[in-house]
């Protein structure tokens, strides 16, 4: 394991341990498998850590406090890399997150549509025709 890759997994599982309030209500939305998608919280990524991501569907959360407000370069040129590696990246703030959870969950949800259309396909057997079968009634 390279050095940077094992201080990455040290840096993601601290984090993942001091989530600030704004990261920590948008994880019980995201981490409950009500949106039928498996999130990860501050997951190592390259040389990036992601505040959550949905490596099934290829979306990216941030969360983005007032230090980002200093750094706006350095967003710009993490989201082009993340998008060039097939993500979507979606950014919030921490006061969007707060004042209007409803509003940043439907903005999530919408991308996860446009992912995988079809979130709850039937399970193997179900919808299928068995023509061997004769009908039950």
């Amino acid at each position: 394991m390279h050095a940077q890759s094992k201080n990455a997994k040290v840096n993601a599982k601290e984090l993942r341990r001091h989530l600030t309030d704004p990261e920590r209500i948008l994880w019980k939305q995201l981490c409950s498998r009500q949106l039928h998608c498996k999130f990860r919280r501050q997951h190592p990524y390259l040389n990036f850590i992601l505040d959550f991501v949905c490596l099934d569907r290829k979306i990216v959360i941030e969360v983005d406090g007032s230090q980002h407000a200093d750094q706006a370069s350095y967003d710009q040129q993490r989201s082009q890399t993340l998008e060039q590696a097939g993500f979507a990246v979606l950014r919030f703030w921490n006061n969007e997150i707060i004042e209007n959870l409803d509003g940043v969950m439907a903005v999530v949800l919408d991308h996860l549509a446009v992912t995988h259309p079809h979130p709850n396909p039937p399970l193997e057997g179900e919808g299928v025709a068995n023509h061997d079968q004769p009908a039950r009634r």
